[in-house]
């Protein structure tokens, strides 16, 4: 790593990082902003190093005169030890995505919640939060549901295939939130949680190109169910077009995919990204990797 140019220097820190599509969005968005920036790949297999190599590149980085870094599977709880110090989304997440380094402290910042948050407000602003179930407990599933605590649901129902992750973070999410805002349990609880609920947010990689199929059986959908999606490659997935079919207002995975991009850039930059133009950057990146012989997952 160098840095031998006078452009702001950002980077993307994962495994198998190839496919991302982050550096072309940030990019793209930088030119049209005029800045001096430039977004690289740190792949953790092109380097040969293990996810616990995620310190020496955060290392490296600092000393190259890095702004900052986005940090992805499998390295978001892995980076944590290496951070000066967290801001206080991100300490309650227990997940990094964001590092930017300021005054040579390395701070780690979540914006999947935020992603998750603005893109729901932004595309079903008038969604009910009652009851929402919530699909998968992964590191994707603890943004969405801190999210939706955060702008005042009622109640997350946390549901997944692995019933002891589910309640761990529902768990969890009672601690800040309060006794009774989250629950945890099985995939088999489905229908009776769905039942009851205002909207379902899907958490999982069910949907994707390389794990087809549908999260929740069709027969559960209903109009006055909305359905949120976080997987975008595909944008219109399999749960997305079953949902529209049964008349539920819906929210694709780019909303979030954008919008935690957008303060990725801000973060980094100071300057505010123009969230419809990087969205409709993102439908043109998305739809060209369709048009050459499939959807590829970052």
């Amino acid at each position: 790593m160098s840095s031998d140019t006078a452009d702001l220097l950002v980077g993307l820190v994962g495994s198998g990082i190839g496919p991302s599509l982050s550096p072309a969005l940030h990019m793209r968005e930088a030119r049209e902003l005029g800045l001096p920036y430039r977004y690289v790949r740190l792949d953790l297999d092109a380097l040969r190093l293990p996810a616990e190599g995620v310190g020496h590149l955060l290392r490296q980085a600092r000393v190259a005169g890095f702004r900052g870094l986005n940090v992805t599977h499998p390295c978001k709880q892995l980076v944590i030890p290496h951070l000066d110090a967290l801001d206080p989304a991100a300490e309650a997440i227990g997940a990094v995505n964001t590092v930017v380094f300021d005054d040579g402290r390395a701070i780690g910042h979540n914006t999947d919640w935020t992603g998750f948050r603005d893109g729901l407000l932004d595309g079903l602003p008038h969604a009910r939060l009652d009851r929402v179930v919530l699909i998968g407990a992964g590191g994707a599933g603890a943004a969405a549901s801190h999210a939706l605590l955060t702008i005042g649901a009622g109640t997350v129902d946390v549901l997944d295939a692995d019933a002891a992750r589910a309640c761990r973070l529902a768990t969890a999410l009672a601690g800040r939130f309060g006794a009774g805002r989250a629950t945890g349990g099985a995939m088999g609880e489905l229908p009776d949680r769905a039942r009851a609920a205002d909207g379902v947010v899907h958490a999982t990689p069910t949907g994707m190109s390389e794990h087809p199929g549908l999260p929740i059986p069709a027969a559960l959908l209903r109009p006055e169910l909305w359905v949120a999606e976080i997987v975008y490659r595909p944008l219109d997935t399999e749960l997305l077009r079953a949902a529209r079919a049964a008349g539920c207002p819906t929210l694709d995975g780019g909303r979030m995919a954008v919008h935690q991009a957008a303060e990725a850039f801000r973060l980094f930059t100071g300057v505010d990204a123009d969230v419809g133009r990087m969205r409709a950057h993102l439908t043109e990146l998305v739809r060209g990797e369709a048009g050459e012989g499939g959807d590829r997952v970052a």
